[in-house]
């Protein structure tokens, strides 16, 4: 099954999501159908703040290597497009495709002094017409998840800023719509309701299980950043009792 079947499966397509080499093979050997970049570890691994601080070339460059020890579609977390330009993010877009990505989420917010702001929802309209049209100008298919902040900003009525923003998206051409940080039942029912795209959602605590997201109308479900800082909690809380014990038995223990 290709990449864009996955989101019109009976269940939700369960996105891994990845940051290097390593935690991608463990995802495909764990049986995942398909893996996605996490922006926001990614950054950190490589010791910025997420938000478009690493340079475009610097996650070509890791892309490249995921790609080398991997057979699953992966798609990629291009934050917002890493250009000025819709001609820039489209030259992007088509570097990663001709790598073999199949997939890329683009999103409508951007970070401005350390706070992440929501972009003009008829820019990023114009934005998403411009690089569909540009991709099927140079038949190149990919898929186009587009992101959309309202919930993640704590936008004072998210759920109406979102269907307004969905509405242009998908008129726009978007494949699928991402909301990260919807979490709510009666919101995500009426969301994936709202629209005959792909809705995605992301890990959060609160989030419904898997089981109650598809009865929801929930056709993807990504992993987010979770995977990454759980894995770097757990080696801090080991280095800490290392330090502490002045052993090596924390290393060997089975414990939490």
């Amino acid at each position: 099954m290709d990449f864009r079947s996955l989101h019109f499966q009976p269940e939700p397509v369960l996105i891994c999501n990845v940051w290097d080499v390593f935690s991608a093979v463990i995802a495909e050997q764990a049986g995942y159908q398909c893996i996605g970049t996490s922006s926001a570890a990614i950054s950190r691994m490589l010791g910025y703040s997420d938000g478009e601080e690493i340079s475009f070339s610097e996650l070509h460059d890791l892309v490249i290597k995921i790609k080398s020890r991997t057979t699953i579609p992966l798609t990629v977390d291009i934050e917002a497009g890493y250009g000025e330009t819709i001609s820039e993010i489209y030259d992007n877009i088509k570097a990663l495709a001709e790598i073999g990505v199949v997939g890329i989420n683009i999103e409508d917010s951007v970070v401005i002094d350390g706070k992440r702001v929501l972009k003009d929802p008829y820019v990023m309209e114009n934005t998403i017409s411009g690089l569909v049209a540009l991709l099927r100008a140079s038949d190149i298919s990919i898929f186009l998840n587009s992101r959309t902040d309202a919930y993640l900003v704590k936008s004072d009525t998210p759920l109406e800023e979102t269907k307004l923003r969905i509405s242009l998206y998908q008129k726009a051409g978007a494949d699928g719509i991402f909301v990260p940080f919807l979490e709510k039942k009666e919101d995500i029912k009426v969301l994936s309701e709202f629209t005959e795209l792909p809705l995605n959602v992301m890990c959060t605590q609160r989030l419904p299980d898997f089981t109650t997201l598809s009865e929801l109308g929930v056709k993807r479900i990504s992993m987010g950043n979770y995977a990454y800082s759980r894995i770097y909690k757990k080696l801090e809380n080991d280095l800490l009792k290392v330090a502490d014990t002045q052993s090596f038995a924390p290393l060997f223990s089975n414990t939490n």
